[in-house]
């Protein structure tokens, strides 16, 4: 089963790496990994992508909760979140199909961001089930490459990934 888990972190060197190599080292397969820096510029948010059960997912939230320059973790589900991630597809298009494609990327939103005489590349952004279908329409013309950025999220509503920082600092304090 597939699990998107949200890590609030210090935006310092090396704390990518830490996260990675923790996930590496317990043998946890990354399916997709993301990370930009938050509206504050002393945290980054990392959006991981991992498939496995309850157990060994909980298992990765206590372990990445353990180390020092994580501020929180958050298992954005399914329902109670927004995905996205972007692709970037390079197709043929000469003067025989490239109408046909343009209307094909109209349907999906896509945008040109490219056109050369043989080729268009177009950006899409959705969810995996949109870009997968958009590929899928694509591949008759001949796709030459595909680059998809990791899937990000954010939790709908009010709540925030901050709240878990407070939550856990409340928490650690009272535990000491």
């Amino acid at each position: 089963m597939r699990h998107v888990l949200s890590v609030f972190v210090q935006n310092q060197p090396g704390v990518l790496v830490r996260v990675a190599s923790m996930f590496s080292r317990r043998e946890f397969n990354i399916d997709s990994l993301s990370v930009g820096v938050t509206q504050s510029p002393d945290f980054s948010r990392i959006t991981v992508v991992v498939h496995g059960d309850e157990y060994l997912v909980n298992q990765m939230m206590k372990q990445l909760e353990k180390m020092p320059d994580v501020e929180a973790v958050q298992r954005l589900d399914d329902g109670a979140a927004v995905y996205r991630g972007m692709t970037m597809i390079k197709v043929k298009a000469d003067d025989t199909n490239r109408l046909d494609v343009l209307k094909m990327a109209e349907l999906f939103r896509a945008r040109v961001i490219d056109v050369q005489p043989t080729t268009l590349i177009f950006e899409i952004t959705g969810d995996d089930e949109k870009v997968t279908a958009f590929t899928r329409i694509l591949s008759p013309y001949g796709i030459l490459e595909i680059i998809r950025t990791g899937l990000i999220g954010l939790e709908r509503g009010e709540h925030t990934i901050q709240e878990h920082c407070e939550e856990r600092e409340y928490y650690g304090k009272n535990l000491l």
